[in-house]
């Protein structure tokens, strides 16, 4: 867990991080003085949780509440003040908590355990799988490098089934869709399942793939991915579905329209 922590006074910041190092002793906290130093930061990293002073000069803590909300909609924001009247602003805002400064460890310990958004505690994946606009996955930051392209499209069909297990039949249509010569695409599928085994296995990442005598399927629990990201969390994810969807492929479209039909009924909600 990430936690960031900002405010002004120095003696109160230096307070603050001692409270929450000795609370959340493994989360890791950001300490600032000031907003705009806060905010670079939690544009290079996902914040979890931020404890933000109200009073803050330059850009004041509700404000960078809200940069924080575009950032990552799921942040909890907890804010600081000391007029009880902050703390209908801050309700107003959808935050976590207000706390009246000065604070204690025992009403920080309270709002951790009370977070309005959960933090997901789960090891971060080392695969992230962008599916929204070209389809793309990375280890570690890096583009994979697949031995055929077809390859990488074997892995797009498995993330667009959602972790159902497909069958080599069904990843054939996909592939080469009416195309003819079913045996020769047989042995072709072949070298391609053992391309991306051979290739995940060299990046210590074989629980991704799971497989059964004839079919695939995608370990949705182990990898990073917007769709599942969003299709879990809507509006609250990091991810946000703008209409674009696996472009350079032609088979995804009735999903296509699927996730452009849950689209619009978000808007309307």
């Amino acid at each position: 867990m990430k936690i960031l922590a900002v405010e002004q006074n120095k003696n109160a910041l230096e307070k603050l991080t001692g409270i929450l190092a000795g609370l959340e002793p493994e989360a890791e906290v950001l300490a600032f003085d000031n907003s705009p130093q806060a905010l670079a930061a939690a544009r290079e990293q996902k914040v979890d949780v931020a404890f933000l002073d109200v009073s803050l000069p330059e850009m004041d803590g509700f404000l960078l509440g809200q940069y924080l909300k575009d950032l990552n909609p799921s942040v909890n924001l907890v804010y600081m003040g000391e007029q009880r009247s902050d703390a209908f602003d801050a309700m107003g805002l959808r935050a976590s908590g207000c706390l009246l400064q000065p604070i204690s460890e025992q009403v920080v310990g309270t709002e951790l355990k009370e977070l309005r958004n959960p933090v997901d505690a789960r090891i971060p994946s080392r695969m992230f799988i962008q599916t929204f606009g070209n389809f793309e996955v990375f280890v570690d930051g890096r583009p994979i490098a697949f031995k055929y392209t077809r390859t990488k499209e074997l892995l797009a069909i498995l993330v667009n089934n959602r972790g159902a297990q497909t069958t080599n039949g069904e990843i054939i249509a996909d592939l080469w869709e009416d195309d003819g010569d079913p045996d020769r695409k047989i042995s072709y599928l072949s070298n391609l399942r053992q391309d991306l085994q051979n290739t995940l296995t060299k990046l210590k990442l074989n629980d991704i793939i799971l497989k059964q005598r004839g079919s695939l399927a995608i370990a949705m629990d182990k990898v990073e991915c917007d769709l599942f990201d969003w299709l879990e969390k809507k509006k609250e994810s990091r991810y946000q579905y703008m209409g674009d969807y696996m472009n350079q492929y032609s088979w995804p479209e009735f999903f296509h329209a699927t996730l452009d039909e849950i689209s619009y009924a978000m808007d309307d909600e």
